[in-house]
């Protein structure tokens, strides 16, 4: 799953930027871009931040995309399903109760 990489390369296709720019803003290589984009390598806090302020995009909805690829990556690495599902409604029920 990589639903943050992928909205990145959609807002960036239809601004017209092109990945080496993105990857100069944030300082960092090209093919570190771009593993990001396809997911085989997670952007920092710091780095989806910038990412949104550079192509104008919803720094809110990045993030929420960025935290939930994080989340899912923990949880795949589980085999039983139920034992994620459990854990997953018992981090919902924690958050209403903050």
């Amino acid at each position: 799953m990589n639903n943050f990489g992928q909205k990145v390369r959609e807002i960036r296709g239809r601004n017209g930027s092109l990945l080496r720019q993105v990857a100069a803003y944030l300082e960092v290589d090209t093919a570190l871009m771009s593993k990001i984009e396809n997911g085989s390598r997670r952007a920092t806090k710091e780095q989806v931040t910038k990412i949104a302020l550079f192509l104008k995009a919803d720094k809110e909805e990045l993030m929420k995309l960025w935290l939930s690829d994080k989340i899912y990556a923990i949880i795949d690495e589980n085999e039983d399903n139920t034992i994620a599902e459990g854990a997953v409604k018992y981090i919902l029920k924690q958050l209403k109760n903050r």
